[in-house]
């Protein structure tokens, strides 16, 4: 697994989140094939992926920020290709409890509501999406029509047989764009190859003010303790204001609407300094609701540390832990709801994201690609552990020299 790292150990869990359950008849795009409650149900599962997935990547030291709803939006488009044991997993990751013809105009409706969102006053959030298919190679129609339709992924042809790193390079420049050139490298020399047949992107861009300002002027040097024994000095943020705040007997929440008050952001902060670990193991969707529904608007003292986080990953090994290991193998996945051939297989699933607070409100920025291969994966071997070796005669099988390496530099 790829990750990015920053200075500061994660002490807070940041949350952005949408005000209310999202979605009112107008929102939906499809209404014959959507139902609102179609859409709750997305909102649900795509909560529970979340936190799924918050839950394995948490296991390694330091910062962790990601864009559930960047990687649910192109695994959503992925599914739309997969079929038999494959999809039948990939829906019980990714918690879709929704048939595909319905499951998909709910993910429209759902965008179209948070499209919604990012005209209010000081908020922009944007999401865009994108198909890149070899040239000259076939797709059906069953997948590239809902593909298009539900996510507006228009397939466009690259040629990586013949020019792979520069099928990377339009790719990174779609992503950069689309992010306001904040990720510029989503997929890196190597990703990409002649075995390379389909990518499907994502991306997401999201910049709010808050409703309520932090003014620079307060704005003080102060400690930020990472553990008992450690610490280290910050821009530490501050202001007095009305918030909807809560305290349990295990944490503090603080919820700060951006302008417009449709988006806001939510911090969980344990009581204990070493509380972190057993906060994030009761993170699931009905306590997060719980703790949710005790908010209450209240003067609140708010210091808050300036901070920016930037992450990379690939989800793949993740993501097959969590219960879809058919689609990263070439002997078992079946995309053939793309090109009606099981020869199709996920090589990797790669997640950038971005964020920065500081007192004028949050810019957040992600992107995801899905890289879909044909034919058997290609085996590797990395001698970089322990390791023995031989030279012998083919021709009679005799062993001239036996030998291991433990360290190559001694």
């Amino acid at each position: 697994m790829k990750r990015g790292r920053s200075l500061l150990t994660t002490v807070v869990v940041v949350l952005v989140a949408v005000w209310g359950r999202p979605l009112g008849a107008s929102a939906i795009t499809d209404p014959e094939k959507s139902t609102e409650g179609d859409v709750a149900t997305v909102v649900d599962g795509s909560t529970e992926f979340a936190l799924d997935l918050y839950a394995r990547l948490r296991t390694e030291h330091g910062n962790l920020f990601l864009s559930p709803r960047s990687i649910s939006m192109a695994l959503a488009m992925t599914y739309a290709g997969a079929r038999g044991e494959t999809a039948r997993q990939m829906a019980t990751v990714l918690r879709l409890s929704t048939e595909q013809e319905r499951l998909h105009p709910a993910f429209a409706a759902l965008e179209s509501s948070l499209d919604a969102a990012g005209n209010d006053a000081g908020c922009r959030l944007h999401a865009a999406n994108a198909l890149w298919g070899q040239q000259g190679a076939h797709f059906l129609d069953g997948f590239l029509a809902p593909t298009r339709k539900y996510y507006g992924a228009v397939l466009r042809e690259v040629d990586f047989v013949q020019a792979a790193d520069q099928a990377r390079k339009t790719i990174n420049a779609w992503v950069a764009d689309q992010t306001r050139k904040k990720i510029t490298e989503l997929l890196r020399r190597g990703d990409l190859d002649p075995s390379t047949v389909l990518v499907l992107t994502n991306a997401v861009y999201f910049q709010g003010n808050w409703a309520s300002r932090f003014d620079r002027g307060y704005t003080r040097e102060a400690p930020f303790r990472i553990n008992p024994q450690d610490q280290v000095v910050v821009p530490m943020m501050q202001q007095v204001r009305r918030f909807p705040f809560a305290q349990t007997d295990e944490l503090d929440l603080l919820e700060m609407p951006y302008a417009g008050d449709r988006l806001s952001m939510v911090l969980l902060l344990p009581k204990k300094l070493g509380g972190l670990a057993a906060l994030e193991d009761s993170l699931r969707r009905e306590n997060l609701e719980r703790w949710l529904g005790r908010l209450r608007q209240q003067p609140v003292r708010v210091s808050l540390p300036r901070f920016q986080l930037d992450a990379r990953f690939d989800l793949s090994g993740t993501l097959a832990a969590l219960g879809m290991p058919d689609a990263f193998s070439g002997r078992t996945a079946d995309f053939s709801g793309m090109t009606g051939r099981r020869d199709l297989w996920i090589d990797a699933v790669i997640h950038q994201a971005r964020v920065e607070v500081n007192e004028e409100g949050t810019e957040a920025d992600a992107a995801t690609a899905v890289v879909i291969k044909k034919g058997p994966p290609v085996p590797e071997f990395t001698a970089d552990h322990p390791f023995l070796f031989l030279i012998r005669d083919r021709q009679t099988g005799s062993i001239l020299f036996l030998g291991r390496v433990v360290n190559p530099t001694s």
